[in-house]
């Protein structure tokens, strides 16, 4: 079976950056036989509660690429991603599906935390270090990948801070 080119590039920059499992096993894509466009479909079919999906949201601010790894219990506090960032409430908006496209080479539903063609500035909810095993996305809608709290701010370079 060949695999999808963005679930590649997923696996591989987990592999490039050591990614690890809650077990300490390397982190492996894994892909579903159906996709899970929303993080009650994604805890649905890995048997976990829904706060454990680290939903990818891109945002548009100002033409900048942000992304807002969010515990999939909550909604993102726009106000609040607009305070920590030291923007205006209306440069933090809901971006395009072009615009999700062109800065992650993924399609809404499908945003992995990384393996996108650049770096992109990352937020990540401190709400999901209660969970001792976290689930994201793995490129594409039907794939998705286990990892601790740690290393997805790790392998993301991400800030850990309160979005919702």
């Amino acid at each position: 079976m060949q695999v999808h080119p963005n679930v590649q590039a997923v696996q591989d920059a987990l592999d490039a950056a050591g990614a690890r499992a809650t077990d300490g096993s390397p982190c492996q894509v894994r892909v579903l036989t159906e996709p899970v466009h929303t993080a009650v479909a994604a805890a649905e079919a890995v048997g976990v509660e829904v706060g454990q999906i680290a939903n990818s949201l891109i945002f548009d601010t100002g033409g900048d690429p942000l992304l807002v790894l969010t515990s999939g219990a909550h909604r993102v506090d726009t106000a609040k991603v607009a305070a920590l960032l030291g923007i205006g409430k209306s440069r933090v908006k809901r971006a395009s599906a072009e615009f999700v496209r062109e800065h992650t080479g993924q399609v809404i539903g499908g945003v992995s935390p990384l393996g996108h063609p650049k770096p992109v500035h990352t937020l990540v909810d401190v709400d999901l270090q209660q969970y001792a095993e976290i689930w994201a996305a793995g490129g594409i809608p039907q794939a998705v990948f286990p990892i601790t709290y740690a290393e997805l701010v790790r392998i993301t370079d991400g800030t850990p801070a309160e979005v919702a």
